[in-house]
């Protein structure tokens, strides 16, 4: 199974809308194997987000992610990387469709409550970025026999 990083950021936080989004993640049927708040750092945001650094809303992106705690998250799962974009949507809140994380509950291109892995490759990066070994938590999802079919599993 493939593991992904979800982070809801400081909006979706303040907002009260962790809950929500987690709960789609459960509703699902990825399984969660790490989730922790965190008050990130803006070294490490600055790292997390260095593909943007020549972008003039670097700074502004880095003080947004670092102003209040974070939950983040690996949730696995057959596709989850794509599973878990197809949930959060575009990354500009206005463009995404109802039904998506964004399409439900942003109107903001940096104040989109979430952020999800692009890649497997970038969603093992990220996660040894923000998680220790320790944090995440192998166990047996008993309800995974009615989400997958045994092919599925394999």
């Amino acid at each position: 199974m493939e593991k992904t990083l979800l982070i809801i950021k400081p909006d979706a936080v303040n907002r009260c809308l962790a809950g929500r989004i987690i709960n789609r993640i459960e509703e699902k049927g990825l399984k969660i194997v790490g989730m922790k708040m965190e008050h990130l750092e803006p070294k490490k945001l600055q790292e997390h987000y260095a593909h943007h650094k020549d972008k003039k809303f670097f700074a502004d992106l880095v003080k947004y992610m670092s102003s209040i705690p974070s939950v983040l998250i690996i949730a696995e799962g057959k596709d989850a990387v794509n599973v878990v974009r197809q949930m959060t949507g575009p990354t500009n809140g206005r463009e995404a469709l109802p039904g998506t994380i964004r399409g439900d509950f942003s109107m903001s291109f940096q104040s989109n409550l979430v952020h999800a892995s692009e890649s497997k490759e970038i969603a093992e990066k990220e996660i040894k970025r923000f998680f220790k070994d320790s944090e995440i938590h192998g166990y047996e999802k008993i309800n995974f026999n009615w989400i997958y079919c045994e092919e599925e599993k394999q």
